[in-house]
């Protein structure tokens, strides 16, 4: 599985992993039964790797954070995304501590953590995924 081709869609729960894509519609695997869909190329697709989390500074890709994650857990999933407000957030602090808790929701996190365990749970191994070089200045 790799992770550059792993994908939310808008109104249907859980992860999705690309598999072919034609000229109207994208044919996608489920990770959670491994059914094939397809997805209309007109519904609201997000490609994981292009969502980044607020932090203070800047920006940081998705995967560094699920990274963190994975070396917190040891590998394992973290807590359920269904827990409390302060038990998440508290859980998100300790992975991300500079994350801009005015513009990262309470949902936003869960939607994190519930993606990790969704890539645990499918068997994504975090420490063997390089995180992307940084594009260097051209200046």
């Amino acid at each position: 599985m790799e992770f550059n081709k792993i994908i939310a869609v808008s109104g249907k729960p859980g992860l999705f992993q690309v598999l072919s894509q034609s000229k109207s519609a994208i044919i996608v695997t489920a990770l959670t039964d491994a059914k094939k869909i397809a997805i209309s190329t007109s519904q609201n697709v997000s490609l994981l790797e292009n969502i980044a989390i607020y932090t203070y500074e800047e920006d940081i890709p998705l995967l560094r954070v699920l990274k963190t994650m994975f070396e917190k857990t040891a590998g394992q999933e973290a807590l359920s995304h269904k827990e409390n407000d302060a038990k998440l957030t508290s859980f998100f602090a300790e992975v991300l501590p500079d994350y801009d808790a005015e513009r990262v929701y309470t949902s936003n996190i869960k939607k994190v953590i519930q993606w990790f365990n969704l890539l645990v749970k499918a068997g994504m191994d975090f420490s063997k995924i390089e995180l992307p070089k940084a594009a260097p200045d051209t200046e």
